[in-house]
């Protein structure tokens, strides 16, 4: 592979990955403490909406939704998404909604008993949840969010069938310039790791952070 095809295509490539890794993963954050903490609320209606997206978008193909955003939504809208965003939301509704179960999951793991003392300090539902709650389900969460980010690293190549020249596609231009497979998926495939090495050491010490934080200790 030359130095040309690596500076034109792999290198933006890379860089329209992170972003697209970055952006869903935002995404998918705010959705994935919304919609967990609303399966935990005390109103059934309130569970009940968070159920039923969960349920949805968990039971939906992120590919076909992604479709369904960028070649459906625009004729009922008038207006087109550029494919870029299109991804964006789709990965981020989607992966959001395996994220709010990891949430709500380890909300309900938090001893009763400590909501209980917030109540005998008189302190409010939302201080509850901010102050004694979720410092201690947030360590719970890191684990399961590192595997869950991993799996939305990869899941941006679904964005190249998009025409987004994410890294994937940056693979397959190069590989029709040069007619070789072999160097080029290989490079692929160590770009990806590499990615996912970085992502699941940095979660790895966040979680040691946090856990610090409650003064127990991560091997």
């Amino acid at each position: 592979m030359t130095a040309g095809l690596w500076q034109n295509w792999v290198l933006p490539g890379i860089w329209i990955t992170l972003q697209l890794l970055v952006y869903s993963a935002a995404l998918a954050a705010v959705v994935a403490f919304g919609v967990g903490m609303a399966r935990t609320h005390r109103s059934l209606f309130v569970r009940f909406l968070a159920g039923a997206y969960t349920e949805i978008f968990r039971g939906t193909s992120a590919l076909i939704l992604m479709f369904w955003l960028f070649f459906v939504v625009p004729p009922l809208l008038g207006w087109q998404l550029v494919p870029m965003w299109a991804a964006v939301l789709a990965l981020g509704l989607s992966y959001g909604a395996y994220g709010a179960e990891i949430v709500r999951g380890a909300l309900n793991s938090v001893p009763k008993a400590q909501t209980e003392a917030g109540v005998a300090l008189s302190f409010t539902p939302w201080q509850r949840m901010r102050l004694v709650v979720l410092p201690q389900a947030v360590p719970e969460m890191i684990p399961s969010f590192c595997n869950l980010l991993v799996e939305l690293l990869k899941g941006t190549a679904l964005v190249s069938l998009l025409g987004v020249g994410d890294v994937s596609f940056a693979a397959y231009l190069v590989r029709l310039a040069t007619q070789e497979s072999a160097q080029i998926y290989s490079v692929i495939l160590v770009i990806y790791f590499v990615i996912a090495f970085v992502i699941t050491r940095s979660m790895k010490a966040l979680e040691r952070k946090t856990k610090a934080n409650l003064g127990v200790a991560v091997r």
